[in-house]
């Protein structure tokens, strides 16, 4: 399967298979434009790493594409043979917003001690703390251990993120307040961003469960 770099953004060729491959002005083209190119594209198509456009767009911090690759479909949770994740390859660009988009399609903030995990590689790359923010106010345990660096406490001083550091002293284990927040979201399911304002709640409340 060849690959063309566009940007940062890796897009496939022809497949062994035939499906027709994504043009080397795709990232280029309008918004109207990118969608007409998409019709009849598989956008799960994946290298020999499995690594496909979604984990591309997202290392590369592209949201707009990111987004348009999960309205038509790629897979929000896809795995590489390393163990990486769309959302982890968003915490290495440092996008805040692809972060915040890829959990609005319902990636997993947390995941299993086989895979890479997205907070641990927040609070490593030290400057980016809004993204260990936001997958701290989804849930993620403060607490949770890496097998291959620890927790995210020794993760930061380690690399001496002094911010980090001090944040991650400050929430401390999450309040019965998060905890309600977190099992209301995941009861509402992906839909939660639409559901939440079909329970007609005060304005504060629900500014709180959509974390704004």
């Amino acid at each position: 399967m060849g690959q063309n770099q566009i940007l940062g953004f890796s897009v496939w060729g022809p497949t062994t298979a035939g499906a027709p491959g994504l043009p080397l002005s795709w990232a280029r083209l309008s918004p109207h434009a990118q969608r007409s190119t998409l019709q009849g594209f598989n956008v799960n198509l994946v290298t020999t790493d499995r690594v496909s456009a979604l984990h591309e767009a997202c290392l590369g911090g592209h949201v707009a594409c990111a987004k348009l690759l999960l309205e038509n479909g790629a897979h929000v949770n896809a795995v590489t043979i390393d163990g990486i994740t769309p959302l982890f390859n968003a915490c290495c660009s440092g996008s805040v917003a692809c972060v915040n988009m890829l959990l609005e399609f319902g990636a997993k903030p947390q995941v299993g001690n086989h895979l890479a995990s997205p907070i641990h590689e927040a609070v490593k790359r030290g400057n980016i703390q809004s993204c260990m923010e936001v997958l701290l106010a989804h849930g993620v345990d403060i607490d949770q251990e890496d097998l291959h660096y620890g927790t995210l406490l020794y993760v930061a001083c380690m690399y001496q993120r002094t911010d980090c550091v001090k944040k991650l002293l400050e929430l401390g284990p999450a309040s019965l307040a998060q905890l309600c927040r977190l099992c209301i979201r995941k009861h509402l399911g992906r839909s939660c961003l639409y559901a939440v304002h079909k329970l007609h709640l005060p304005e504060p409340l629900e500014n709180f469960l959509l974390h704004r």
